[in-house]
């Protein structure tokens, strides 16, 4: 691949500091990793955004959390149309290989996935519609949720679609028949969050209330 580039300098030198330090103090636990293979309690979807950090909100060790990033941390229906689909596969190893107790939808404030569904669907984004766009039918998916927020105050309605997008992410779980059958039988739990980037708190979906409130 002659377009391939060296690494920027800046990430050798953090990875070699990384090795010199942090991977020499723990290294019997990497070599364990590695030989044990992992056994993760939880996944989590989140977004791809760079300033979503789940290990460290949570203080996760490595083969903590098997994690799944992309935009806006949506989970689209079951669709087994033969087609290439990156996070329902990451769903199905989850749960049917990796048999995780827990899956987390984790969303958050400021997503810039969530303000593009957004101006897609009140008009605003034309090019979204397009059908070369990736993201834009990537964000299709958040469609209902638009629907269900749209009449809400203007400066109220960013927030409310980035939780949107973790319930709508929950109800798609739920048309996957092993993620069905794994929570009817008690072996499987989702939840739904959402972080405040700039308060750092985390809120959590309440089904009873049917709504989030702080952790």
């Amino acid at each position: 691949m002659q377009n391939a580039k060296p690494l920027p300098s800046y990430l050798i030198q953090r990875y070699h500091g990384w090795k010199a330090t942090t991977y020499k103090d723990n290294e019997a636990w990497y070599r364990r990793l590695a030989d044990e293979g992992q056994h993760p309690r939880a996944m989590i979807i989140s977004c791809c955004d760079s300033r979503v950090h789940v290990t460290s909100i949570f203080g996760a060790d490595q083969g903590e959390f098997f994690i799944h990033r992309n935009i806006a941390n949506l989970v689209p229906p079951h669709k087994p149309d033969g087609l290439q689909h990156g996070t329902s596969a990451a769903v199905e190893y989850a749960v049917t290989a990796l048999k995780v107790a827990h899956v987390i939808v984790m969303g958050h404030s400021n997503c810039g996935g969530v303000q593009g569904c957004l101006d897609m669907c009140s008009g605003n984004a034309p090019e979204l519609e397009e059908k070369s766009s990736f993201v834009g039918r990537w964000m299709d998916i958040l469609r209902p949720g638009y629907e269900r927020v749209k009449s809400s105050p203007e400066a109220e309605r960013a927030r409310a679609l980035e939780k949107q997008a973790v319930l709508v992410s929950l109800e798609n779980l739920m048309t996957f028949p092993f993620v069905k059958s794994e929570v009817e039988s008690g072996r499987l739990s989702i939840h739904g969050l959402w972080n405040d980037i700039g308060e750092g708190t985390v809120e959590q979906y309440l089904p009873d209330q049917k709504t989030f409130q702080p952790v």
